[in-house]
């Protein structure tokens, strides 16, 4: 893989494996939980289903906060500096990769640190929204530092989590126009917008070589952008443990770690300066 990519520089793409590291779990990697996540349909329609996804949206964006980027996300950092990618596309919500120091990140399916009214289009941070939550909602901090509630959590890759007695919950309304507030993360059902997936696809275009990481690449916006790596000619990688159905496009594919593979990678391309 290295000396495939050495004077090539790549674009990589990454999936919900890269984060596995850090503590938050894959979707669709081996031994995970069946789940149905929120729709954008169900989020608008259903007021109880939006009490339910707040209580456990707030419970798991807690835990994405107390996450920390892995060696992958760091390694990513490095290859950065020396050229050897233009950036990352992230299909992750968790922020990992700007806290970790990436520069170019375009992040496909958005990123739970920011709250969005759909009704004015106000944007909020995350920390204000939490913090008038847990305010309505004692629950949400009950039990902290022992057995109850708040630490009793499921986590999922999209920042949700598993939560009972949600019907005295209360929702947060936009404070600007009262309207419905939602995290800006794009939702089953919901499109990746337009600007930002033309962002996505200028990062490969760019690129002479597309980098596949922790990805099943099961969701259409990555193998859209795998197919267009594709088109152009690209050398394709996929570095994840498992199928992806990427996998017939790449000219190698890792089972593999993503962590210890793009440490690896960092390694050979910028000897003894990997951090």
């Amino acid at each position: 893989m290295a000396d495939l990519l050495r004077g090539r520089p790549a674009a990589v793409l990454t999936g919900a494996g890269l984060s596995t590291d850090s503590g938050i779990p894959d979707y669709r990697g081996e031994g995970a939980p069946k789940r149905s996540p929120m729709t954008f349909q169900t989020f608008v329609a259903d007021e109880r289903a939006r009490k339910r996804y707040w209580a456990g949206s707030h419970l798991g964006w807690r835990q994405f906060r107390a996450a920390g980027p892995n060696l992958g996300h760091l390694s990513l950092v490095r290859l950065e500096e020396i050229a050897a990618i233009t950036g990352v596309i992230t299909q992750n919500v968790d922020g990992l990769h700007t806290r970790a120091g990436s520069r170019h990140v375009v992040e496909l399916h958005g990123s739970m640190d920011r709250v969005i009214c759909l009704d004015c289009g106000q944007a909020f941070g995350r920390d204000s929204i939490a913090a008038r939550l847990e305010a309505a909602n004692p629950i949400l901090t009950a039990g902290e530092g022992s057995d109850g509630a708040a630490d009793a959590v499921r986590i999922a890759p999209d920042g949700d989590a598993d939560v009972d007695d949600i019907d005295s919950f209360t929702v947060p309304e936009c404070s600007v126009c009262g309207g419905m507030l939602k995290p800006n993360v794009v939702f089953f059902g919901e499109l990746v917008p337009t600007g930002r997936f033309l962002e996505a696809t200028a990062l490969v275009t760019a690129a002479q070589a597309l980098v596949v990481a922790g990805s099943s690449l099961a969701v259409n916006s990555g193998i859209r952008l795998v197919e267009l790596a594709r088109r152009r000619k690209l050398p394709i990688i996929v570095i994840n443990r498992g199928v992806t159905k990427g996998d017939g496009r790449a000219v190698i594919k890792l089972e593999a770690g993503t962590s210890e593979t793009l440490a690896g990678l960092a390694e050979r391309l910028a000897p003894g300066q990997h951090r």
